[in-house]
């Protein structure tokens, strides 16, 4: 099977004068190393695409494959990782993870939880701020939480986000409302343990693959995984695999989401504990980063004994199975389940 694979590199557009931060969700040259090195020994015949300009150009001289590995986050728009699946889904090529439908309404964290609260399951209060008068129609007890409302990584995300105050409140709004130039999203802070969940899988047959509690060190900015805590997160993070009655908890909660926002073949949710120990829905990432030692999907997976292999053969097998692709691959044993 002939497999294209469409990422974002980020050392392209550093080259191109944009900033660390803006190309922060973009993939370092060793994560695409990695996935096309896994593919191979899944027995996969790879081809690199590159971008969505790339993708254009390759499929306007009539280029195609069997199935694309889609993780490009896109650059501009709010559709903006919806980009590369609807022009797959133009030209009828299948491709590995979500839909554009599923990728446009999670990348923006306002309308996710709207869904999310309106099924009745739990996530922080909140309120979109669009303009700084906005903020004056807030009623939610200090402390809050700001952050930009389509952005992932930890972009916007620092020691700033925790606000004790109505001045704090328009102070943080209005240096995010500016810097990203799209609106922000404001909930109730909570103050227990933080926790991400895998997930693979599409539909019925989506399965958790485990959980992890970040936990930051004392050197780390506090009270946030934030953008230089991920960054840096070798240096400041601690993950610590999860069991017990948390896991069971945190695990059901994002099952629940992952297949109510129609995710598909692979992702994970963010959730947080409130005050009495009760996990709540904080955002989803269907197009989770996939390095094998700096992603947080890989790193949970190798905490609950999960080789980097073996997960990529899950979400293969889930994308395979999806789209119905009859293959045969030998010493692998790598098959769509019936």
């Amino acid at each position: 099977m002939k497999v294209g694979i469409t990422y974002d590199l980020r050392s392209e557009y550093l080259k191109m004068g944009f900033s660390e931060e803006e190309t922060a969700e973009f993939d370092q040259e060793g994560t695409i190393d990695a996935i096309e090195s896994i593919l191979n020994e899944l027995n996969f015949q790879t081809e690199r695409i590159g971008h969505i300009k790339q993708l254009v150009a390759r499929l306007s001289k009539g280029h195609r494959w069997d199935l694309v590995f889609n993780i490009c986050e896109g650059m501009y728009g709010n559709g903006r990782e919806a980009q590369v699946p609807a022009l797959l889904d133009a030209y009828n090529i299948p491709y590995v993870f979500s839909s554009p439908l599923a990728l446009t309404l999670t990348l923006d964290k306002g309308l996710t939880k709207r869904v999310i609260r309106d099924a009745g399951l739990a996530t922080p209060e909140f309120y979109v701020v669009s303009s700084l008068v906005d903020t004056e129609k807030i009623n939610l007890p200090f402390p809050l939480f700001a952050k930009p409302v389509a952005e992932g990584t930890g972009k916007g995300i620092n020691s700033s986000s925790v606000i004790n105050n109505l001045e704090e409140l328009k102070n943080q709004c209005s240096v995010l409302l500016s810097e990203f130039n799209q609106a922000v999203l404001v909930e109730k802070y909570l103050t227990g343990r933080e926790f991400t969940v895998g997930v693979v899988g599409t539909g019925n047959h989506a399965r958790t693959v485990g959980t992890m509690e970040i936990v930051l060190k004392e050197n780390a900015e506090e009270n946030v995984y934030s953008y230089v805590n991920k960054e840096q997160c070798e240096t400041l993070i601690e993950y610590k695999p999860v069991l017990g009655i948390e896991k069971d908890a945190c695990e059901a909660l994002a099952l629940e989401a992952y297949k109510l926002l129609d995710c598909e073949d692979g992702g994970r949710v963010d959730i947080r504990m409130d005050e009495n120990g009760n996990p709540n829905f904080l955002e989803i990432n269907p197009l989770a980063g996939l390095h094998p030692e700096h992603s947080d999907l890989p790193i949970l997976c190798h905490l609950n004994g999960i080789p980097y292999l073996e997960l990529m053969r899950m979400i293969m097998n889930s994308a395979i199975k999806k789209v119905r692709i009859k293959t045969t691959v030998n010493d692998m044993n790598f098959k769509a389940e019936p």
